[in-house]
């Protein structure tokens, strides 16, 4: 079932003083599954325009995206049975920053700028992520066993 829930903030390398005291800030737990990803997507990018970023534009456009990778991602690699995973969005004067967390340990993203052979079905998302993103990062799940991947947007 998804439901809101309280996140802990992620103590990621980088993390900077804007985001662990937001002007605005959204945290949602989803189901591991192609709906709950869509879900997650959709209610980041209506947050987006309730915070002042409308559909269509630049900000918008960009996490709304940003998040579908991630939480495909979290869906498809980081699924373990019976678990959530979460996201969280927060807003700063300067940079708006989406969070995703999942429960799977072992599998962790590999940071790289090399692109999967042609025919591969798969292996591009993070290499959009980090198109888009101001920056990005992999950072162990604070408290419990698992992972979040962030990227940030600095706003214009």
């Amino acid at each position: 079932m998804n439901s809101p829930i309280s996140t802990h903030r992620v103590h990621a390398p980088g993390a900077d003083a804007e985001t662990a005291h937001p002007l605005h800030e959204f945290a949602m737990a989803f189901t591991s599954s192609p709906r709950g990803a869509r879900l997650a997507r959709r209610l980041v990018s209506h947050r987006l325009d309730t915070w002042g970023h409308p559909y269509g534009g630049r900000v918008n456009d960009t996490l709304t995206l940003i998040t579908a990778e991630l939480a495909a991602n979290a869906v498809r690699h980081g699924h373990v049975a019976g678990r959530d995973f979460h996201v969280r969005l927060t807003h700063g004067t300067d940079t708006v920053r989406v969070e995703v967390t999942d429960t799977r340990t072992e599998r962790t993203p590999v940071l790289t700028d090399t692109e999967p052979p042609g025919d591969a079905e798969s292996g591009r998302g993070l290499l959009i992520v980090a198109g888009l993103a101001t920056r990005w990062a992999v950072a162990p799940r604070d408290g419990a066993p698992g992972k979040t991947v962030w990227a940030e947007l600095r706003l214009p």
